[in-house]
């Protein structure tokens, strides 16, 4: 061992370097310390090292987030491995906020209670997640790296855009996992089941529409990503690599003008891919309301900018629902009330 000299550090002194070796073992590196070559060695060294260390962690946090996702897809999911998946953010959760009339509309709705228990909430932010684990079964935390989705982001901003292709990325990952799905927006209320309408359609992808002209082939209907059920198959893995991969060449537009783009495009043919919008009778929105309270299952607070226009206006939407509920079952198929909104939206 080094002997000190007069009380000082002495000018060479052995230090262990462990890195881990390629088979799982331990590899020890005996190297000398030298206060006027420590510059050198890890200005060489130790920005390999790092690499080596981010590299094997980051293969790692991807490897647990899988895990973590299947599992929460898993313990959702049907047994036909249908799974209902609702993105929110921070802002969404707080406390009489888009989420709270959310989730109290499968309260009041018809048969649509049991539904929870197969739906997975994700969580855009740790904010939003945290708050999830007090409202809802099933939580996931998607982690993007560099970006926080906590605040409320306004139509088009930058941040919107990265949210919205980040569920776009999310979503077809739960295809690859081999899961079919019922996407919702958190700002969309329900009011019945709508599985057995799907049960009955087979058709790869479905989605509503912000305008329905009354054929749910035609392209001219101007489909709306908030609503969606979609099957998981080589179809629909391939569509949303697609999907995601085309905002590259559109960096300007959002992912919903996208998908209204390559409805008409020949790739969805080529794959084979069957779609069906959704008719605004079934599926209707602040955009295009449902006329007939008998045949409605959800409606979307869409065409509507603000999250304080959006809370308003499901509020109201949810006092019309409960006006009929409370109907005598007779009346209720001559209900001619209409909804009263838009008001802010």
């Amino acid at each position: 061992m080094d002997k000190k000299r007069n009380g000082t550090r002495p000018l060479y002194q052995s230090t262990i370097m462990t890195i881990p070796g390629w088979n799982g073992m331990k590899t020890l590196y005996r190297l000398p310390f030298c206060p006027v070559l420590s510059s050198f060695y890890f200005s060489i060294i130790s920005p390999a090292v790092q690499s080596f260390f981010r590299t094997r962690t980051e293969a790692r946090s991807v490897d647990i987030e899988a895990i973590k996702l299947k599992s929460t897809l898993e313990r959702a999911a049907m047994a036909d491995k249908t799974v209902i998946l609702a993105t929110v953010n921070d802002a969404w959760m707080a406390p009489g906020s888009v989420v709270d009339l959310f989730l109290e509309s499968f309260w009041t709705g018809e048969h649509t209670s049991g539904l929870l228990k197969h739906m997975a909430i994700v969580a855009l932010d740790e904010k939003a997640y945290v708050k999830c684990r007090l409202k809802h079964v099933h939580c996931y935390a998607l982690k993007t790296q560099g970006v926080d989705f906590s605040a409320e982001k306004r139509f088009m901003t930058e941040d919107y855009l990265k949210m919205m292709w980040t569920r776009i990325k999310f979503l077809g990952s739960v295809v690859d996992l081999g899961y079919s799905f019922i996407f919702t927006d958190a700002d969309v209320i329900w009011f019945r089941d709508p599985i057995p309408f799907f049960a009955t359609r087979n058709s790869d992808f479905h989605t509503a529409c912000d305008h329905f002209f009354g054929n749910p082939d035609d392209t001219y209907n101007t489909a709306n990503g908030a609503f969606m059920y979609v099957r998981s198959n080589n179809r629909t893995r391939l569509f949303y690599k697609y999907w995601y991969e085309s905002r590259k060449l559109r960096p300007d537009m959002h992912d919903q003008d996208i998908l209204n783009l390559i409805k008409t495009e020949s790739y969805r043919y080529t794959i084979g891919l069957s779609w069906k919008m959704l008719p605004t009778t079934n599926f209707g929105g602040i955009c295009e309301p449902s006329k007939d309270f008998e045949q409605v299952y959800i409606m979307h607070a869409n065409c509507c900018t603000g999250l304080e226009n959006k809370v308003n206006d499901m509020r109201i939407i949810m006092e019309d629902w409960r006006m009929y509920r409370a109907l005598p079952a007779g009346l209720k198929s001559n209900h001619t009330s209409k909804w009263r909104i838009p008001q802010r939206c």
